[in-house]
């Protein structure tokens, strides 16, 4: 694959792959910022990727990129985000607020399942892996893999049973 190609390869695989990377560390500037690493890494071993076998590819890296991000994140000091959820926002109405609420309780479900059936559920769920793409990219096998979405999936139909009984 041609290095001038990573241009078109990022167009149309963008959205993509910052949405995979939102969606693991639940933070728009570290998901902006691991995308930026993510076609960083993209860019020097272009290469070495077959071009029928870019998406999956891609999304390897980005959870590379985003291992190592824990990594780092791990040995260093974490500041609390209640401050800026605090922050009054100009553009809130009751749709906006509604929508937002029902999307962080999705996020908490999801952040609440064990990681490898998260990753599952978003590799295939969120981000229209095949099974097949997404067991390679988490290098477990195809039974594995089936498993663990099926798992999260259950879990996740439970969570909102139990939304559903409170409310």
């Amino acid at each position: 694959m041609k290095r001038n190609s990573l241009d078109e390869i990022y167009q149309m695989y963008v959205m993509d792959i910052y949405r995979y990377l939102r969606s693991l560390c639940g933070d728009h500037h570290a998901a902006e910022d691991l995308m930026q690493e993510t076609f960083y890494r993209a860019y020097l071993y272009i290469e070495d990727c077959k071009e029928e076998k870019i998406k999956p590819w891609l999304f390897r890296v980005a959870y590379n990129a985003f291992v190592d991000y824990r990594r780092k994140e791990g040995r260093s000091l974490v500041q609390s985000e209640e401050f800026f959820k605090q922050l009054a926002h100009p553009d809130t109405t009751e749709s906006t607020l509604l929508r937002q609420e029902r999307w962080e309780e999705i996020w908490v479900s999801v952040a609440e399942l064990p990681d490898n059936q998260r990753h599952a559920l978003l590799l295939h769920d969120f981000h229209g892996l095949s099974y097949r793409e997404a067991s390679d990219i988490m290098n477990v096998g195809l039974s594995q893999y089936k498993i663990l979405i099926f798992r999260a999936r259950q879990k996740l139909r439970e969570a909102e049973r139990r939304r559903n009984e409170d409310e």
